[in-house]
């Protein structure tokens, strides 16, 4: 960590002694490239003491958002003396645009949420992983135990591209993948899209989800109740308040279903005029993901890469990213996201 400390003086000396556009992106390249060392720190951060991995984490990443907040403002810095110095020498320049210009785009809101829900657990201490979206059909359901003819499968009807290929249907058989790929302990985060044969106001044909799986010694539904906890205090407010409600997935045992107080009424399901909170309907609650203990049946599908289930345990969840974007900004229609309405897409510039 002081090593970290170390990096990010040096870092913000020299992009505040950069005198040149050029200079610039060296440094950005020299400190945030794909081979610098910040980020190299940032995906080892799963080689770490499971003590060690959130506070590295968090420092790693505000470190890394420091120093892009840094580098944005000397380059606007920089391109203001250039263009001055052009404005002296050419007199007039009529290509100029107005003032103020208009900003050429944003960021989609579903964009803005996957970020904001990454940055949050990269803080924590988890990698993020993506994952191909056309996928097999033994990782996205026989290898989380969705036996062939298991009725769940019914509830996630897809578009198949052959009898074994489809669109994936969750993040969730990322779990399989990377557990293929990594022995124990693993703490990884999931996100992208997935596809189901639904269409109306809550749902989509495609979505976005996210996905989380940790798997260690000793892991128990208390941290993954912590973990849920800090989550919805970060996206909804610190005085926020989950609670977890029995629930069936096949590929937890036990699973459940987390929901977080409503921060519109309190929690008390009524509103200050004393209506019935519509946001709620009036429970004072509000559901926001799954989860529950990976199924020891799922760790027997890896336990050739070192995942005895005797020994290791762990729980996973999924989230809608729609769902956490439209419970935090009041969206009332999912399909809003999707239509390219500028009145709406605007709004969250």
């Amino acid at each position: 960590m002081a090593d970290l400390d170390s990096l990010r003086t040096e870092a913000e000396a020299a992009i505040a002694a950069a005198g040149s556009s050029a200079e610039l992106e060296e440094l950005r390249v020299r400190y945030l490239g794909r081979k610098s060392e910040l980020t190299q720190t940032l995906r080892s951060i799963g080689e770490l003491p499971p003590e060690q991995r959130g506070p590295v984490g968090k420092q790693a990443n505000q470190a890394r958002v420091a120093l892009e907040s840094l580098l944005e403002e000397r380059t606007r810095e920089l391109r203001d003396a250039e263009l001055e110095r052009r404005l002296v020498a050419d007199r007039v320049d009529v290509t100029l645009p107005g003032d103020p210009p208009e900003p050429v785009g944003s960021l989609h809101l579903i964009t803005q949420t996957r970020r904001e829900i990454e940055d949050f657990f990269v803080g924590m201490g988890f990698l993020v992983e993506h994952g191909p979206e056309v996928e097999w059909d033994y990782y996205n359901f026989t290898a989380l135990n969705y036996m062939p003819g298991h009725p769940a499968r019914m509830l996630q009807d897809t578009f198949y591209l052959s009898a074994d290929v489809l669109l994936r249907t969750h993040t969730s058989p990322m779990q399989v993948r990377v557990m293929e790929a990594h022995e124990p302990p693993i703490y990884y985060v999931f996100t992208g899209k997935t596809y189901r044969r639904d269409n109306d106001a809550t749902h989509t044909p495609m979505f976005h989800q996210c996905e989380g799986l940790a798997i260690d010694e000793d892991l128990t539904l208390g941290d993954l109740q912590g973990v849920l906890l800090a989550f919805a205090r970060s996206m909804f407010g610190p005085e926020r308040a989950v609670r977890l409600r029995p629930h069936f997935f096949p590929f937890t045992e036990p699973s459940i279903e987390c929901d977080v107080s409503c921060f519109q009424c309190g929690g008390s399901g009524v509103l200050r005029d004393g209506s019935r909170d519509p946001l709620c309907k009036g429970e004072g609650w509000l559901e926001i993901l799954g989860a529950g203990m990976v199924d020891p049946n799922v760790l027997g599908f890896v336990a050739d890469n070192g995942y005895d289930p005797e020994r290791w345990q762990g729980w996973a969840w999924g989230m809608g990213i729609e769902r956490i974007a439209m419970l935090k900004h009041g969206v009332t229609d999912l399909r809003m996201f999707f239509d390219n309405d500028l009145r709406f897409a605007e709004q969250f510039r």
